[in-house]
């Protein structure tokens, strides 16, 4: 199984959340976005434990099974079919998680997340722990 994490997904890792454990443990292949990368550094640098936060996020995505993927053309055009749909629909989601979504459609893969939102984006396989 080829999933990709959320911002929420990797927290509930490390917080041993035993939904999100159970299917990360499970996957064959992790893919990352930058974007849950920035979110994530974002959040580490508002709190005590940066360092320490940084080390436990590089050991992780040194993890032979995980993989940082880059964004290209692909999720840009994706990303903005997406932004547009949802403000048609008057639904629109937090901007970083538009691109997340399209990132994981690109990418094949199933978005791990606790966030009900992503169940606007139509054609999105995702998993809400």
């Amino acid at each position: 199984m080829k999933i990709m994490l959320d911002t929420s997904a990797y927290v509930g890792f490390k917080r041993n959340a035993a939904e999100a454990v159970e299917i990360i443990v499970m996957a064959e292949q992790i893919i990352f976005s930058p974007v849950v990368m920035g979110e994530l550094m974002f959040g580490f640098r508002n709190g005590t434990r940066f360092k320490e936060n940084m080390n436990d996020l590089n050991r992780f995505l040194e993890h032979e099974a995980v993989g940082l993927v880059p964004i290209g053309k692909i999720t840009s055009d994706r990303y903005s079919r997406i932004a547009v749909k949802l403000r048609e629909q008057g639904t629109p989601i937090p901007t970083n998680d538009i691109w997340i979504a399209a990132q994981a459609m690109e990418q094949g893969a199933e978005l791990i997340t606790s966030d009900k939102h992503f169940d606007k984006i139509n054609g999105l396989v995702h998993t809400i722990f």
